[in-house]
């Protein structure tokens, strides 16, 4: 029996396991909405922008493993999502996106909302496609989740023009599907990956890089196994924190731009650098010349296209980080790195994390006891200054996570992907981490966050800049704090050098703010005030809490990598 395409539409969510969409109404989708209206296993999350959408579908699929479906209409609706499919595609996060189209008689009319999103977003999916038959539907879904869930994870967009929703056509869903092109890598090349292990075993100063490859595998518990059988030391980068407890004795910290000082010189001394799950992005390598000179570089990604594009490696291999860890755990015997280790404490002990505690309230003082406070948590970030501390200072393990846009760096990510985990994993403490510049981004969705219940913690650090840029400005611009001050009005002078006690006030109030959408509000402005303000945030069970620490603007992200610069040159104090 023949069905619309708007019921085989709900039919093939129901057989994907779907319990959750993140979907804007328009006109060119309320058949889908009318559908869905029909239904009970499905829940629809109302979000209040589709940049917003896209974000939380993005932490809902990060918190709980499953592909993030997202629904909204064409033009505009369809537009507003290109931020959120772009991070998605560089942090590889499996999502389907439906966008609603005009019928197919007026594509390429200019018709109203009419717009070409499959060609706007081809270089940010993994698959893009508009449904032209409607005897193809099924089989398209059905390729659509397969595609965003296997092999390298990613965004896929389907352009449903309003015509197909309502045509009649096959009511059956395939169980399967074959894709020709289209065979993600399952196995692993035995021969490269024993290559890999001769280095390891002949090298005096090995290195383990892991990236968000590892996580996204499920693979961090095999990395740890790996590295204790052959007492290897583990360093990660932003997205691949988290890979192993950072607790572990082994593991010595992040590496990069803002990386931990004795990582950065393990990077910089080692003589095999074990790297699996990164694409060695520009923030990781600094000066491509000079990023691991003495070493040999063994480097392990599904993604084949990533081996080899900025760093040229000695030994690559096309895998799953979880499959090559299989065999080389039982291949893996201990190499002699006591020394070694040794050397990389010295250099932890010659310039640890640490920031001045006799200047008043600092964002470590916030981590330190947000990491006594939480033992089972999700921490979403957003980008800037707050993002990088967080990854410097959090401590994570099996059971404390971290999300956060590595890729793309998008400001204003943080607070929707925290209310999408928040909905995925209703169980868990999530803690939104943000600043006051990324937080006004998507602001909007602090609606989203009451009506559904989700009782986020944001932990806002306020220092009334764009503080990353503002960081920049101070070291490398002589102080010209053009354009990131957000207590600036028009009256203030031309040239100001920083906050005083002339300042205006800074608008918005984020406590009388979050109070007007119904959540709580908590000002913090001093360290003692700390932990009875994680202790009180955490009883408010039925909305969101914004925490907002007044921290100095003075505070730097340290140690810091001019960009373009080797990652041997940082910037200490």
């Amino acid at each position: 029996m023949d069905i619309t395409g708007r019921k085989l539409f709900v039919k093939a969510l129901q057989e994907e396991g779907v319990d959750t969409v993140f979907g804007y109404p328009g006109g060119t989708v309320t058949d889908l909405f009318d559908e869905l209206y029909k239904q009970e296993n499905i829940e629809v999350v109302l979000p209040r922008h589709e940049q917003g959408l896209l974000h939380a579908a993005e932490g809902y699929a990060k918190a709980t493993g499953k592909t993030g479906v997202c629904l909204v209409t064409s033009g505009p609706g369809a537009t507003n999502i290109i931020t959120g499919l772009a991070d998605a595609h560089y942090d590889s996060i499996p999502l389907v996106c439906f966008t609603g189209q005009v019928p197919l008689s007026l594509i390429g009319n200019d018709a109203f909302q009419e717009v070409d999103i499959v060609g706007m977003t081809r270089s940010v999916t993994k698959y893009g496609v508009t449904v032209r038959r409607r005897e193809d539907l099924g089989k398209i879904i059905k390729m659509a989740f397969h595609i965003a869930g296997t092999g390298k994870p990613g965004p896929v967009l389907i352009d449903l023009p309003k015509d197909i929703q309502t045509a009649a056509g096959p009511s059956v869903y395939p169980k399967t599907v074959q894709i020709r092109g289209y065979k993600p890598n399952e196995s692993v090349h035995i021969g490269q990956l024993k290559k890999a292990y001769k280095l390891l075993k002949g090298a005096k100063r090995p290195l383990i890089l892991a990236g968000g490859g590892v996580l996204i595998a499920g693979a961090g518990e095999k990395l740890r196994q790996f590295a204790e059988a052959m007492q290897i030391p583990v360093v990660t980068t932003i997205m691949g924190k988290g890979a192993i407890p950072t607790t572990h004795p082994l593991y010595v910290g992040n590496s990069g731009m803002h990386g931990k000082y004795a990582s950065n010189k393990a990077v910089s001394e080692c003589d095999v650098l074990f790297s699996i799950g990164t694409r060695f992005n520009d923030r990781i390598t600094g000066d491509l010349n000079e990023f691991a000179p003495k070493a040999k570089i063994v480097h392990i990604d599904v993604d084949t296209a990533s081996i080899s594009r900025n760093v040229v490696v000695d030994v690559p291999i096309v895998a799953d980080a979880g499959l090559a860890l299989d065999k080389l755990i039982e291949w893996a015997e201990p190499v002699h790195t006591a020394s070694w280790q040794e050397k990389i404490r010295a250099w932890d002990r010659e310039n640890p994390l640490e920031m001045r505690r006799d200047r008043g309230l600092t964002p470590q003082m916030i981590f330190e006891r947000m990491n006594q406070e939480f033992s089972d948590a999700i921490y979403v970030t957003d980008v800037g200054q707050n993002q990088m501390w967080a990854t410097q200072y959090l401590d994570l393990d099996e059971k404390r996570r971290l999300i956060t846009s590595g890729g793309l760096g998008t400001m204003g990510f943080g607070f929707p992907a925290a209310i999408g985990a928040k909905i995925g994993c209703p169980e868990k403490e999530i803690v939104c981490i943000t600043g006051d510049g990324g937080f006004q981004m998507n602001l909007q969705e602090m609606a989203t966050a009451v009506v559904q219940g989700a009782s986020v913690i944001v932990c806002l650090l306020n220092n009334g800049y764009l503080g990353m840029v503002r960081q920049m400005q101070q070291l490398f611009y002589g102080k010209r704090y053009e354009a990131t001050c957000l207590r600036r009005r028009k009256s203030c002078p031309q040239n100001c050098k920083g906050q005083n006690g002339a300042c205006p006030p800074y608008t918005p109030d984020f406590i009388a703010l979050a109070e007007s959408y119904g959540a709580h509000g908590i000002r913090v402005e001093r360290p003692e005030e700390v932990e009875a303000a994680f202790q009180k945030a955490k009883m408010y069970k039925e909305a969101p809490v914004v925490i907002e620490f007044l921290i100095s603007s003075d505070e730097l992200v340290l140690p810091m990598v001019k960009g373009g610069n080797p990652m041997s040159e940082m910037i200490l104090k």
